[in-house]
């Protein structure tokens, strides 16, 4: 009997078959942390537009501006900076351990369960990007900056508002989801390492790998004690500040150094390195550090009506709002139908079609990255990046309004669904659908 090619096996299966009970719990624990994240994310958004427009609106940009740290280090920042190049690094570090994870053990590790999300992660980074420089082609070379703006998905704005219309969304649908939000997040880290890096020092850059190596080493020797570990973090992320490169792709380095599975060694804790920083940092970044990122980002003046027209009429915030309303929509909805018509893959029999949808119109909700290209295409303060902002909000709630039509549609549908997920007749403590697998 002839062997199958990899290239055969990649094209046979389900897209969105259910995974391992394990997994699926794993996938459960952190969706829920990143639906409360997602709510004080929401929280800090509100309270900085309300601040930001209010009569004491100069002291919210006095406080997003004052400067603290020490210059000879180049560390001399704002407190926005502080929040964008600093408390973003966690959330880029976990990015980075989730990312590895997916491919050492969780769904991308198996061709046939990657090729899909990966195929529509990227379809939902170039199809905006090509939207947003279709509009502004004929506005000059400034404008064109901002291509990578609308290519993020925001995962725990995206959670909150499917916790805000009460969907049970199969699991199946928010593993593709998280999925999919980690591989559009490495690719948002290669744009920012690639396309918005300035000034490189490659002196600085050298110095980084001295502690990235060690931290490396301790990792990989399974040592857990924070007060050698952090130390080097801090370095690391110091020296790659200095270089020139943005300061979140140190985070990405140091998750991608850290072992996702457990060495199996007598004495060690079951739970793997990866996972238990996991646990001890999500909360951190979730509850922390990308709300406060939110809140010195997220204000800007509007203006009132008139403000708003005058943003809302700029290439560069017309631009955003169709790229991630229409593009990010199309470019992931349009890539998975594409790759399942065009292989042996087919949805689930639990799937429909109109369910795909309404999360490609979910994956349209970009924020906290999409806020950091912003600032990093036009400069903070600038009127592009105050447009921009301005066109991140107005393209995100569009997008979330629309998803909440079209998956508050099938929300009855979707209780059965995970009614069916966790039913254990038996009693063994797995669901027998997961038994039955």
């Amino acid at each position: 009997m002839p062997q199958k090619t990899p290239a055969a096996l990649m094209q046979r299966g389900k897209v969105f078959s259910r995974s391992s009970y394990p997994e699926y719990r794993r996938i459960l624990s952190i969706l829920r942390t990143e639906t409360v994240g997602g709510g004080l994310l929401l929280a800090a958004t509100v309270v900085a537009l309300i601040w930001a427009n209010s009569p004491a609106a100069d002291s919210y940009f006095a406080l997003r501006d004052l400067k603290i740290g020490y210059e000879p280090w180049h560390l001399e920042l704002s407190l926005g900076h502080w929040a964008s190049d600093g408390l973003l690094a966690v959330f880029f570090f976990l990015a980075g351990l989730e990312l590895k994870r997916e491919f050492v053990a969780g769904e991308l590790r198996k061709p046939a369960r990657a090729v899909v999300p990966v195929a529509a992660a990227i379809g939902g980074v170039v199809l905006p990007a090509l939207v947003y420089v279709l509009f502004n082609l004929g506005s000059g070379g400034e404008t064109l900056n901002g291509w990578a703006i609308p290519t993020a998905t925001d995962i725990a704005f995206a959670l909150a508002v499917l916790a805000v219309i009460n969907t049970h969304l199969p699991a199946a649908l928010r593993t593709f989801l998280l999925t999919l939000a980690v591989v559009d997040d490495l690719i948002a880290i290669g744009i920012i390492a690639f396309f918005y890096s300035t000034g490189l020092q490659p002196l600085m850059l050298v110095a980084a790998l001295i502690p990235l190596a060690l931290f490396t080493f301790l990792v990989q020797k399974r040592i857990r004690s924070w007060y050698l570990l952090l130390p080097l973090a801090l370095a690391t992320w110091g020296f790659v500040h200095a270089s020139g490169i943005h300061a979140t792709v140190a985070g990405v380095l140091l998750g991608f150094a850290v072992p996702v599975l457990a060495s199996g060694k007598k004495g060690e804790p079951a739970e793997g390195l990866a996972e238990h920083l996991e646990h001890k940092l999500r909360p951190f970044s979730a509850g922390f550090a990308v709300p406060v990122f939110a809140f010195f980002s997220a204000g800007v003046a509007l203006g009132g009506l008139d403000g708003m027209g005058a943003a809302l009429s700029d290439p560069v915030a017309l631009g955003i709002v169709a790229a991630l309303v229409v593009g990010k929509a199309v470019g992931v909805f349009g890539t998975t139908f594409l790759v399942t018509k065009t292989t042996r893959a087919s949805l689930d029999s639990s799937i429909a079609w109109i369910d795909l949808f309404g999360l490609a119109l979910l994956a349209g909700i970009g924020f906290t990255v999409s806020l950091l290209i912003g600032e990093l295409s036009f400069g903070a303060g600038s009127a592009h990046n105050d447009h921009a902002k301005v066109a991140i909000l107005a393209g995100s709630l569009i997008s979330a309004l629309l998803a909440a039509v079209v998956l508050k549609a099938r929300n009855r549908r979707y209780r059965q669904v995970q009614a069916d997920e966790e039913r254990d007749d038996d009693g063994d403590g797995v669901p027998d659908v997961f038994a039955r697998a």
